[in-house]
């Protein structure tokens, strides 16, 4: 029993970093209805700043959170108001090829800059434990959950008791209705695209000792930040919590009782029993709208 409550946790803190992860796809969405296929790409990048934070001036990845968010942030703002903005009323597949586009270029830039080669973090902490009760854990993982936690109260706070957030709430109810009002529809796009870009980045520099950092892991985060959202309805935040979590557990679970190797089909599975049962997510309505 303690084996599986040992796993259960391990789970659930890698399922906190998830929801992060899916919370800069899904607010994105929520507000612009855009599909950014680069979510992974500002993953790696996240995770790049970690590593050479680390390297550098030795940093935990933890301390390179806020670098990763703010850096990620101002990359969403600029890429919004520059480009992005304009292809807001083109057809979806337009978008798709722009974000997409965006994922190859970032992907490029990462292979110039910093080759094929994996670049892992190895601190004292790599090798440090946590007990709680009977449980175990890990400390990077309990760290890199930690770091997301205060993320995410952080974002919560700010959505729902500033005025720039009840701006993008207004905007993610009715675009044309908070330009009625007098809200700058754009400024506050270009916020909330740095807003889900900085959610990627700051998990990227959470989960950087937890994975080796090349520039080929991006499509990995992309797929699983898609599957959470799914699993937890389109636009929804706290969908997204939920389905990083859930996703963390089941991955956990069939890591231990089937085989390592096998965890993603688990995940595939939980992604086509949850739409079969709830078509638009768990915390999705009709139409993929909150």
């Amino acid at each position: 029993m303690d084996l599986y409550l040992q796993v259960l946790a391990g789970g659930v803190l890698n399922g906190v970093v998830y929801a992060l992860i899916a919370i800069g796809l899904t607010i994105i969405f929520g507000v612009m209805r855009l599909v950014n296929f680069a979510h992974g790409e500002m993953v790696v990048i996240g995770m790049y700043i970690g590593y050479w934070c680390f390297e550098l001036i030795g940093i935990s990845p933890l301390a390179a959170m806020p670098v990763a968010a703010l850096a990620l942030f101002a990359l969403g703002y600029v890429l919004q108001l520059t480009v992005v903005n304009a292809f807001i009323s083109r057809p979806h597949h337009v978008q798709f090829i722009l974000f997409i586009s965006f994922a190859l270029v970032i992907t490029g830039l990462h292979m110039m800059l910093f080759g094929p080669t994996p670049r892992g973090i190895f601190s004292m902490a790599s090798f440090e434990t946590f007990d709680i009760g009977p449980l175990r854990l890990d400390m990077t993982r309990v760290q890199a959950a930690a770091g997301a936690i205060v993320l995410m109260a952080l974002l919560f706070v700010f959505l729902r008791f500033t005025t720039t957030g009840q701006a993008i709430r207004a905007a993610a109810d009715s675009r044309i209705g908070a330009e009625v009002i007098g809200i700058r529809i754009n400024r506050v796009f270009a916020i909330t695209a740095g807003i889900g870009m900085a959610c990627a980045g700051a998990a990227g520099a959470l989960v950087a000792p937890m994975f080796d950092t090349h520039p080929f892991l991006a499509p990995e985060f992309t797929l699983l930040a898609f599957i959470v959202v799914i699993i937890g309805g389109l636009g929804s935040i706290p969908g997204a919590i939920a389905g990083g979590i859930l996703i963390g557990i089941v991955e956990a679970l069939a890591a231990v009782m089937i085989n390592p190797s096998m965890k993603s089909m688990f995940s595939y599975a939980l992604l086509v029993l949850v739409l079969l049962v709830r078509p638009a997510g768990l915390f999705g309505a009709a139409g993929g709208r909150r």
